[in-house]
This record gives structure tokens, C-alpha cells and sequence, in this order.
């Protein structure tokens, strides 16, 4: 007898059931959950802002550390602006930068509580470490620019002043402060997002698309990438250009040791499932 048939005689007067709308309530569940998780996050996004923006005069002194280390403790120090509205948008930009480094933890949260059901007991357990991993390079990055680059840099650019004289005139540095917090925040997204180059080639090794040995042959490509990356994500000096490429190829080859060990691990996972057999 036909299996639609025994189906049917099973249960008389009903109708065999649709497979759109069988897969149509668990669908409706995910984006109820998403946009629980979502509206969460912006929440603590939005009171992280309000927070940040209440001491945003605060955080714009502490970015301006590294231009007081570079000029040094003799000079006073004068940043301006030459619109009426720019400094307040400049705290605006200060808040939300602020904003999305306090509310990250609990972003990330949000993320891996909607991810992780769908992952099995093993995979959670693999998961999180790279949850961890993702914001600590990212503040290491920032931590490089803050305490190396960005000092370094601006000694640079306060070499070039000019001391008045006969016939010379006088050039010094007045830096505006949307240029100087634009410039400090692109060069810590930039090094941020490139600190992440070992976890993404890690992820990357897990799954099985690239190897070790992919990696290390693609070595000069990677040298010229580094480079061409950093003349795009930073400023068109040689000094932010140089800083960004550098540790770029130092977190290339860490990638490569860091592949090496996973490989090293799903190796000795297989030996031992070969033994169990």
C-alpha cells in the first residue's frame, strides 16, 4: 500500500502536513530570539553611550597622552577647533568609540547564547575560546598604538615644526581635535582588526580550509597584502604604515604556529579514534 495512503488512513479528515509550514515556526522562533538578542545589545550599547558621553571630556584627555609623551612635560599643549558645533561631535565620536568597547562583553554574550544552541558539547567548548581571544588582540592592538605607534608617530610630525627666524617663518603643530581623535581612532580599528588575523586563519585551519603548509608558501603574498592593508587602513604616513605592516606579518607568522597546533591536536584526535576502532 502507498505510504501517502496508510498516512491518510492512519488519521481520516486530516490533511498530511506542509513542510513550509512545519519549518515555519522554528524559523519565526530564531528571529523572535534574534531580535530579543539584538534589542539587548542595544540597549547595553545605548547605555554605555549615555554613560561615555557624560565623561567624554575625560576619555579625550586620556587619548591625548600619547601627543603629551611625544611633545614632553615642557610644553603646553593647545588642540583646537574652528567650528562652533566640533567639539561637541568630537564627543559624540569619543562616546560611541567608548560605547562599543564598555557594551562588547555583553554583545558578545548575546552572540554566543543565540550560537551556541545550535552547536553540539564539543564545539561550545571550541567556540570560546575565540570569543575570549577576539577582544584581548583587539586591546592589544590598541594597547601597541597607544603606548608605541601613536607616540612614535607624533614625535614625528613635531619634528617637522619650524623655529621662527630672519626670513623664516614660524610653523608649529596646533592639531585640530576631530584630525588628532580621528587619527588615534583609526589606527586602533586598524590594529585591532588586524590583531584578529590569528584567530580568523585558526578558525580557518578548524575547518579544514587552509593548512600550515598553505601558509607558509603564501608567505610573499602575504608580505605584499601587509603592506597594501596598511597604506589603506592608516594614515598616509610611513611611520603609521610601517607600524601596522610589521605586526601584521609578526600575527601571520603566529597564525602559522597556531595552525601547526591544531593540526597537531586533530592529528592525535584521529590516531586515538584509529586505536578505539
Amino acid at each position: 500500500m502507498d505510504k501517502a495512503v496508510e498516512k491518510a488512513g492512519a488519521n481520516p479528515g486530516e490533511e498530511p502536513e506542509d513542510e513550509v509550514e512545519k519549518s515555519r515556526a522554528p524559523l519565526i522562533e530564531h528571529l523572535i530570539e534574534l531580535r530579543g538578542r539584538l534589542l539587548r545589545s542595544f540597549v547595553a550599547l545605548l547605555i554605555a553611550f549615555v554613560l561615555c558621553f557624560a565623561v567624554a571630556g575625560h576619555i579625550y584627555n586620556i587619548l591625548i597622552f600619547p601627543y603629551k609623551w611625544a611633545a614632553g612635560s615642557d610644553r603646553a599643549l593647545t588642540l583646537i577647533y574652528t567650528a562652533p558645533q566640533e567639539f561637541f561631535i568630537t564627543q559624540i565620536k569619543v562616546a560611541i568609540f567608548g560605547a562599543f568597547f564598555v557594551s562588547f562583553p555583553i554583545i558578545a554574550v548575546q552572540i554566543y547564547k543565540f550560537v551556541a544552541p545550535g552547536l553540539y558539547t564539543n564545539e561550545r567548548g571550541a567556540f570560546v575560546p575565540y570569543l575570549v581571544a577576539t577582544p584581548l588582540l583587539f586591546i592589544l592592538g590598541a594597547l601597541v598604538v597607544y603606548f608605541g605607534l601613536m607616540p612614535l608617530a607624533m614625535r614625528f610630525f613635531l619634528s617637522l615644526e619650524q623655529a621662527p627666524g630672519e626670513g623664516v617663518a614660524a610653523i608649529e603643530l596646533l592639531p585640530k581635535v576631530n584630525e588628532y581623535l580621528s587619527l588615534i581612532m583609526a589606527l586602533i580599528m586598524a590594529f585591532g582588526i588586524v590583531f584578529q588575523l590569528p584567530v580568523v586563519l585558526t578558525l580557518l585551519a578548524r575547518i579544514g580550509i587552509i593548512t600550515s603548509d598553505f601558509l607558509k608558501k603564501q608567505r610573499r603574498y602575504a608580505i605584499v597584502l601587509a603592506f597594501v592593508a596598511a597604506a589603506i587602513l592608516t594614515p598616509p604616513d610611513i611611520i603609521s604604515q610601517f607600524g601596522l605592516a610589521l605586526p601584521t606579518l609578526l600575527l601571520y607568522e603566529a597564525s602559522i604556529l597556531s595552525v601547526r597546533f591544531v593540526e597537531r591536536k586533530r592529528a592525535e584526535r584521529q590516531a586515538e579514534a584509529d586505536e578505539a576502532a
